[in-house]
């Protein structure tokens, strides 16, 4: 078999067997040069794979039940990397763990050579979101306990089934190319994807496509309307004294959080309209009577840009070295996490466009929709159940209205390789966020059927990278001509920072025994559903309120353009 002359390929005419020869460079070119896949052959290809997904099903709603029901916090997501780094072991990934100094971050890898292609999703859960799936109104089956009331447990599950196909496609076809699929850890608290960029986890990456839940099958390219953020905790160090004997011999930390807190809210009105900023009191003191040696304040400082968070971060320096001043106390500060707002590839987000339309939204049951209804009208917001018409390609927003507010740290990925967000429609619309409500159809059909929609979209997608050549350069070319010509990536995190991998401990460690006793089993049950003894749906006989129209409508399809994905 010959490989012709190319314009810019100086080998001229030359054997693929002289190529194999010559070593990997050459025969790396070769590869890259070889003729276009045909419109036809790439369409038989994307067929097989979506078959694949489709046959797959079973295994996909397995891997949804089982990590939501462990239901971790961020940076505490030990069950559930342990079972998803299981099952792409089993598979041949080879597995790197502990990736950029956090216990609960890996990267799964299979294949060799270019294209390397990133594959992620988020893996943790909220803070008091325990709740029943199928049931549509409040019903913990822990209260107080943690649960995945974003839907950060099917993601995974989507980019491993997609992944398995593509690998069985490589082997049949005997294609190059690198498989790396990788957690958003604590992406809730925007923890680990820039320490992730830090350690180099996406330095030879040729695309980043990274998955969300949302309520629609969409993709997105250009500038996103979020915020990016830095998270910063204000640490203050006082005097205890006795409250009531001597109270003017302590000097009260409490007092200088405070007057922080009060101080920014007066400042607030004096920022610019796109910030975002909100805060809590992460230690108030031990008891009333002792006057608080110690005591701190968490906030996040949301903008537009770099230069924007970074002048949020300076007020806050500015409004803590203030506070001290005035309580005598001194303060230290340290920064449990930062995103940059995201911008996502043009080229890879129509190619995904295109594959979005071929496989359409989900056909929901009777049984969905009721479902959907049921919890719309419990949380009063209109009842117009799930969505049945796919949203467009999104644009990039205009300036004036980036006014989402929203955070992801996908966003720090998006600035070192061409990347896209591709949301699927495993959840509800119109739901408040980061709620139990937004976990009530995790682990239902609408999950497993939105998830396995989303993973057929990404499987096509995936085909396209491997089998057009064309559609890197056009990635590439749109990053480093558009996306970065003007605006370069700048850690919002400094070298000395490390992340905050203590964080949710205590909780987790306080819940997860007894949330133990609810971990799904699947060689028992078919379902987590049937495992619970959960009748699908569950709903009220009469709604707890009549539905009133929302003042505006909550989307959820991520990124930057809602409050259900966005942090």
């Amino acid at each position: 078999m010959t490989l012709h002359h190319a314009p810019g390929n100086p080998f001229g005419s030359i054997t693929l067997a002289c190529v194999a020869l010559l070593g990997p460079t050459l025969a790396t070119l070769a590869r890259a040069e070889r003729a276009p896949t045909s419109a036809d052959k790439i369409a038989a290809y994307k067929a097989q794979v979506v078959s694949e997904v489709e046959a797959s099903k079973k295994q996909t709603q397995v891997m949804i039940d089982m990590v939501f029901s462990f239901g971790e916090l961020g940076f505490q997501e030990f069950e559930t990397s342990k079972y998803l780094t299981g099952i792409l072991e089993k598979e041949g990934f080879t597995v790197q763990r502990g990736v950029a100094g956090i216990p609960t971050a890996w990267v799964a890898s299979w294949g060799s050579g270019k294209p390397i292609i990133s594959l992620g999703s988020d893996i943790d859960c909220i803070p008091q979101a325990s709740q029943k799936p199928g049931v549509a109104y409040h019903d913990p089956l822990i209260e107080g306990a943690p649960g995945h009331g974003e839907g950060h447990n099917s993601g995974q599950p989507l980019n491993i089934t997609a992944a398995l196909a593509i690998k069985h496609f490589m082997e049949r076809e005997k294609l190059p190319g690198t498989l790396r699929l990788w957690p958003g850890v604590a992406e809730e608290l925007l923890g680990g994807k820039a320490y992730m960029v830090r350690d180099g986890v996406f330095k030879d990456v040729d695309a980043a496509l990274f998955t969300h839940v949302g309520d629609n099958l969409q993709v997105g390219w250009g500038v996103d309307a979020g915020t990016g953020l830095i998270s910063v905790e204000y640490m203050f160090k006082g005097e205890s004294a006795h409250a009531a004997a001597a109270p003017w011999r302590g000097r009260s930390a409490l007092d200088a959080v405070e007057l922080m807190d009060v101080g920014w809210d007066f400042r607030r009105e004096h920022l610019r309209l796109a910030q975002r900023s909100h805060h809590i009191i992460t230690n108030g003191g031990d008891q009333p009577n002792v006057v608080p040696a110690n005591a701190s304040v968490w906030y996040y400082f949301r903008e537009l840009d770099y230069e924007h968070i970074q002048e949020l971060h300076a007020i806050g320096d500015a409004m803590a070295q203030g506070a001290a001043l005035m309580t005598n106390t001194t303060v230290t500060s340290r920064v449990l996490g930062a995103a940059w707002p995201g911008h996502f590839n043009k080229a890879l987000a129509f190619a995904a466009y295109e594959n979005i339309k071929q496989v359409g939204l989900p056909k929901w049951s009777d049984a969905d929709q009721k479902l959907a209804k049921a919890l719309q009208g419990e949380i009063r917001v209109p009842m117009a159940g799930m969505s049945i018409a796919l949203k467009t390609l999104r644009d990039p927003p205009e300036e004036a209205a980036r006014t989402r507010g929203g955070s992801d740290d996908i966003g720090d990925v998006s600035w070192v390789v061409p990347t896209i967000v591709l949301n699927y429609p495993a959840n509800i619309p119109n739901l408040p966020g980061h709620n139990w409500a937004n976990a009530i159809a995790m682990a239902t059909p609408i999950a497993h059927k939105g998830t396995t929609a989303g993973a057929k979209v990404l499987a096509m997608t995936l085909v396209d990278v491997l089998t057009k050549p064309e559609l890197l350069r056009q990635a590439w070319a749109y990053f480093r001509d558009e996306q970065t010509a003007v605006q370069s990536y700048k850690p919002l995190i400094a070298a000395t920072d490390k992340p905050s991998i203590w964080l949710n401990k205590k909780t987790m460690d306080e819940y997860r025994e007894r949330m133990r006793a609810f971990y799904y089993n699947p060689s028992k049950y078919d379902t987590y559903l049937e495992q619970l003894g959960i009748t699908y749906p569950t709903v009220r006989a009469k709604p707890a309120a009549k539905p009133v129209a929302s003042n505006e409508p909550v989307e959820s399809d991520f990124p930057g353009t809602l409050a259900d994905a966005t942090k």
